[in-house]
């Protein structure tokens, strides 16, 4: 699987447990730790842990890719998923606006997430 097809497949696991704000930005120009990076937010530490579950699951079971290394998941405020191509992090609204992530890698180009996956929009067009 290639390593944006991953990123996707990883925001549409998150979406599918009601993430906001999923962003995947396409870092591999910018960083030698991965290729992309999968920003998405919470509102609980137990919709966060949910959110980060999901993806961890949803890859392991359905394409028998485990993550490389899990941390934060006990706590539920930032988790992060290593999959090495393909870091997913997962926050608590309040923790991901503290470390701003987003303005960190300002830079890197936002991946676009097919439409099909975004719960938000689907919401408001109702």
């Amino acid at each position: 699987m290639l390593s944006k097809d991953r990123a996707i497949l990883c925001a549409a696991y998150a979406l599918e447990k009601k993430a906001l704000e999923v962003r995947v930005l396409e870092v591999k120009g910018l960083s030698t730790l991965t290729d992309y990076l999968l920003i998405a937010s919470g509102s609980s530490d137990r919709q966060v842990q949910a959110v980060a579950e999901a993806v961890r699951a949803g890859l392991k079971d359905d394409h028998a890719t485990p993550p490389m290394a899990v941390e934060g998941m006990k706590e539920g405020r930032w988790i992060l998923l290593d999959y090495g191509d393909v870091m997913v992090h997962i926050f608590h609204k309040p923790v991901r606006d503290f470390y701003d992530l987003d303005g960190l890698w300002s830079e890197a180009p936002e991946v676009e997430i097919p439409e099909e996956y975004h719960w938000e929009r689907k919401a408001k067009a109702h």
